[in-house]
């Protein structure tokens, strides 16, 4: 197999090889795709082949991307593998969340139990691997959380230096406190993550500094492997629908590009809908579908919302997106801030933690089904993105009824579990429990 970056841009399509240090075309500033040339003969023996290697204790076989290396074959060998045991995250089906988004059955793909607790996990273990095969001795990234742990921890395993611009202000403390304890450099910048990330794309540049977000194509390629873990999980049934939330959408690039890669080798034999789901108050994609001109991207210039890991106003995937949704017949929708914080609840009450943009799915999928573009009896996958112990204070205000929107609005503890004070007093207890 040979492997190569290939521009975006359909009018474009520079190729370059896969040692350059780009984020974008050269030639027309589009962005930049990983291709492949797939022995397909050599592919109807993978399925085999990828699950006997869940029985090998070898660090690539156990993790959950790299397991899969024959569809990330972009690094000349793997000696420069940079892996914590990602991957491995569980199918969980949840039956309380389904009847309260109008589904017979829902089954979540859980992110969070990744090693650092999110999917960022699944992409970065491929980008911090291309930094070693590149020779490369910092890397950077720009972050509202996630990114930024995951990044600090497969940093401090490979003896990479890495640096973390974070929007002052804007990153859940159970987020940053991984940064922190793996030893990464923090600078929390006076500016959003929009702006910070055309700073950063400056800098990464003038220093020699690595660049670690969604747009670099190596991220995009790991984090390709969910959906294929996915699919082996289910032994290869495709569902009806795979739904994520959508904040820089690399993640929904990433599926649709891993889907139709399997398409096409014949691992699978059709599609599964892609829909995603953005908070109202970060929406720039969910209006940009719906608009006639795909010329010009509505970009959200200050986007709000407490769920801190899609607070993106700029995707900068955003074309990736738009062609995996309309290759899949996929759909975006939005939910509010009540609509997010009361699916959260009723996720968590399925006995799933999850943070808060990760409820975007359910939320987005009660939405969908009362809309009646998704059937009641939908073979349904949702994707949570996060772990639950990544923003701890929204949780706690919630279910004491003190949470509040962006602009300091109540919001309503419809499925509150607020705890009760109770006196030192065991018959009073027993009379309280009944």
């Amino acid at each position: 197999m040979s492997s190569r970056l290939v521009c975006f841009n359909p009018d474009c399509r520079a190729e370059y090889a896969s040692t350059e240090v780009l984020y974008a075309c050269t030639k027309c500033g589009g962005l930049l795709e990983a291709r492949i040339d797939y022995d397909r003969a050599a592919a109807a023996g993978w399925k085999q082949l990828w699950r006997e290697r869940r029985m090998s204790n070898a660090p690539l076989d156990a993790s959950g991307v790299w397991r899969y290396r024959e569809m990330l074959d972009l690094f000349d060998g793997f000696e420069h593998v940079v892996t914590l045991r990602e991957g491995n995250t569980p199918l969980l089906p949840g039956a309380k969340a389904a009847a309260y988004g109008g589904l017979d059955h829902v089954v979540f793909k859980h992110q969070g139990f990744n090693p650092t607790g999110s999917f960022k996990d699944n992409g970065m273990t491929c980008g911090a691997t291309q930094a070693k095969r590149l020779g490369l001795k910092r890397v950077a990234c720009v972050s509202t959380g996630n990114t930024s742990a995951s990044m600090a921890a497969y940093a401090a395993t490979s003896g990479l230096d890495p640096i973390i611009f974070i929007p002052n202000g804007n990153i859940a403390f159970g987020k940053l406190s991984q940064a922190l304890d793996y030893g990464a450099k923090t600078l929390q910048v006076e500016a959003n993550f929009d702006q910070i990330l055309a700073l950063v794309r400056e800098l990464a540049d003038r220093l020699g500094i690595y660049l670690l977000n969604s747009v670099n194509p190596f991220r995009i390629e790991g984090q390709k492997s969910i959906v294929i873990e996915m699919l082996d999980q289910r032994d290869w049934k495709v569902p009806d629908w795979v739904v994520l939330p959508g904040g820089n959408l690399g993640n929904v690039s990433a599926f649709g590009k891993g889907l139709r890669e399997l398409l096409d080798l014949g691992l699978i034999d059709k599609l599964p809908r892609l829909a995603v789901v953005q908070a109202a108050g970060s929406a720039p994609f969910y209006d940009y579908v719906r608009q006639d001109d795909k010329a010009h991207f509505p970009t959200v210039t200050k986007p709000e919302t407490l769920a801190t890991a899609i607070k993106i106003g700029d995707p900068v995937s955003y074309p990736k997106a738009l062609l995996e949704i309309e290759t899949s017949g996929g759909v975006v929708e939005r939910a509010n801030e009540q609509e997010i914080a009361d699916a959260k609840a009723v996720i968590g009450a399925c006995g799933i933690g999850c943070e808060p943009a990760s409820a975007a799915t359910l939320a987005g999928i009660k939405k969908l089904v009362a809309a009646g573009t998704m059937r009641a009896d939908a073979d349904v996958v949702a994707v949570l993105t996060g772990n639950v112990l990544k923003d701890p204070d929204y949780i706690y205000h919630y279910h004491t009824g003190v949470l509040k929107g962006p602009h300091g609005e109540p919001l309503t503890s419809t499925f509150g579990n607020k705890p009760t004070v109770v006196p030192n007093d065991a018959d009073a207890i027993a009379a309280l429990l009944g």
